[in-house]
C-alpha cells in the first residue's frame, strides 16, 4: 500500500510517496516559511493533495521538528518554527477531510532506518542524528519509545556536562553542544585559533572567510590533522552520551544519521573507543554495534509514510 511522507525542516518541506518496501516513488519539496505556522500548513495539505494526484492515497504521515504530545497530535513547541501549542493534526484533517499521522522528525528518520535500512535486523535500536544540533529515536522491542507525555528520546538534550555550555533548550551541558556540527565547527575554530595541527584549518579560514560545514567536511574526506582532531573530539562525546545510554535502554545498535555521520569509520571509531571506556561493567555483557544510517535526507519522509501505513493497519 501506498503513503505519502512529509517531511517538515526548518528550510525546506519535502515529500513523497513510499512502497511499502521504503521505496520512494514521487517526491515534491517547496521552502518552508517558518515565520507563518498557518503557511506552513497550507504547504503541507497542498504537497499531500499534488502527491495524491499522482498516486492516490488517504494514507498520509508527517515528520515534525520539536515537541509532539502523547496523542501525536499537538506540537507542543518548535525551536525554529513559529509553533506552539499549534494543532497540527486537527488542521490538516479539516483541510484534507482525513486524517494524517503526525510525529516528531528523528522519529520518523529513525523508524525508516529501523525498518528498512541499518537497523532492520534488530528489534532495539538508537539513533543519533549528528547535523547541526543532535537529535534521536530509540526503538525498544519494535517499537518507538515517546514517553508518558510524548517527547520522549530527545538524546540532543541528554546532559554530559554539569553547568556546561548553554544550550537552547534552557538547559546546560547537553549534548547537542558538544557532540553537533555546531559543536564540531566550534572545536575547528579553537584548532585554527592556536595554530599546530589547525594551520590549515587557520589557512581556509583566511580564504573563505570562515569555515562551514562544506570546508570541514572536505577537509575530514582529505584527512587533514586539524580537522580530523576535531571529529574525534565530539565523537569522544558522543561516546560517552552512548555509554550512558546504554545502561538505559541497551540497544542491540546504535546508528549515527545526519551531515556529520557521512564521515564514516572516522566518526565512528572515536565513538566506540569513548563508549568503551565509559561503559560500566565492560566485558560482562554484549556490547551494541555501531553503524552509520543508510538513509540520508529521505529519512524523513520515508519514516513518517511507513507510521502512517503502521497506524492505519492497526486502526
Amino acid at each position: 500500500m501506498h503513503a505519502i511522507g512529509i517531511d517538515i525542516g526548518g528550510t525546506k518541506i519535502a515529500g513523497g510517496v513510499v512502497d511499502d518496501e521504503g521505496r520512494i516513488l514521487a517526491e515534491d519539496r517547496v521552502a518552508t516559511e517558518a515565520s507563518d505556522a498557518r503557511a506552513i500548513v497550507e504547504a503541507v495539505a497542498s504537497m499531500i493533495e499534488r502527491l495524491r494526484a499522482r498516486h492516490p492515497t488517504d494514507v498520509a504521515g508527517v515528520a515534525a521538528p520539536g515537541f509532539i504530545d502523547a496523542t501525536q497530535s499537538t506540537v507542543y513547541y518548535t525551536p525554529n518554527i513559529s509553533w506552539r501549542n499549534e494543532p497540527l493534526r486537527r488542521h490538516l484533517r479539516d483541510r484534507l477531510g482525513f486524517d494524517v499521522t503526525i510525529d516528531n522528525d528523528a522519529n520518523a528518520a529513525g523508524w525508516a532506518e529501523f525498518r528498512f535500512g541499518a537497523g532492520r535486523d534488530v528489534d532495539d535500536m538508537t539513533v543519533l542524528t549528528i547535523g547541526t544540533g543532535v537529535g534521536g529515536a530509540i526503538v525498544a522491542r519494535g517499537e518507538l519509545v515517546r514517553g508518558g507525555f510524548g517527547t520522549g528520546a530527545e538524546l540532543g538534550h541528554l546532559r554530559v556536562v554539569p553547568d556546561g555550555l548553554p544550550c537552547g533548550c534552557g538547559a546546560r551541558g547537553c549534548i547537542e553542544q558538544y557532540g553537533s556540527g555546531r559543536a564540531l565547527l566550534r572545536l575547528a575554530n579553537e584548532i585554527a585559533d592556536v595554530g599546530g595541527i589547525g594551520l590549515r584549518l587557520d589557512e581556509e579560514r583566511l580564504r573563505a572567510g570562515q569555515l562551514d560545514g562544506t570546508i570541514l567536511a572536505r577537509l575530514i574526506a582529505e584527512r587533514d590533522p586539524g580537522a580530523l582532531h576535531a571529529l574525534r573530539g565530539i565523537g569522544a562525546w558522543l561516546g560517552q552520551a552512548c555509554a550512558s545510554l546504554a545502561v538505559v535502554v541497551d540497544p542491540e545498535l546504535f546508528v549515527f544519521g545526519g551531515g556529520v555521520a557521512e564521515a564514516g569509520e572516522l566518526l565512528l571509531e572515536p565513538v566506540r573507543e569513548a563508549f568503551l571506556r565509559h561503559l560500566p561493567a565492560r566485558g560482562y555483557h554484549p556490547e551494541p554495534r555501531f553503524v552509520v544510517a543508510q538513509f540520508g535526507n529521505e529519512a524523513g519522509v520515508i519514516g513518517a509514510a511507513d507510521l502512517a501505513r503502521s497506524r492505519g493497519s492497526r486502526s
